[in-house]
């Protein structure tokens, strides 16, 4: 997230990258791709994931919001409850594919081994 104002991505980084760098940056986060992962097998509340994950319900929250302002990530209210699940089932398609890749190259992919793309520094 960046630190200005929770987002995903910072407005000055996505109106320098195309949309398909703003979603793979947007999953990059270990934490936001672990709560995408957990919600490939259904919907959880906040307390869901805390437990599952082993994180503090801030950073959950956190993510979470950041997924939500993505449009990979949405939620239902049932009481004082939120249920949060994914909106795009394609999303679950990528994953798949994402280990399908990693299981072919035995898990050596390395992109930007150095924090550098196309020679500047990565932040």
């Amino acid at each position: 997230m960046d630190d200005g104002g929770g987002r995903c991505v910072s407005a000055g980084i996505a109106a320098g990258v195309s949309s398909a760098a703003a979603l793979f940056r947007s999953l990059a986060d270990e934490t936001r791709l672990r709560i995408v992962q957990r919600l490939t097998r259904g919907e959880a509340r906040v307390v869901d994931l805390t437990a599952e994950l082993g994180l503090a319900q801030s950073t959950v929250s956190k993510h979470l919001a950041c997924l939500r302002d993505c449009g990979l990530v949405t939620y239902r209210a049932e009481g004082r409850q939120s249920f949060y699940s994914l909106t795009r089932p394609e999303l679950m398609d990528l994953l798949a594919s994402a280990q399908q890749l990693l299981a072919a190259t035995g898990h050596t992919v390395a992109l930007c081994p150095g924090g550098i793309a196309g020679g500047e520094a990565v932040t």
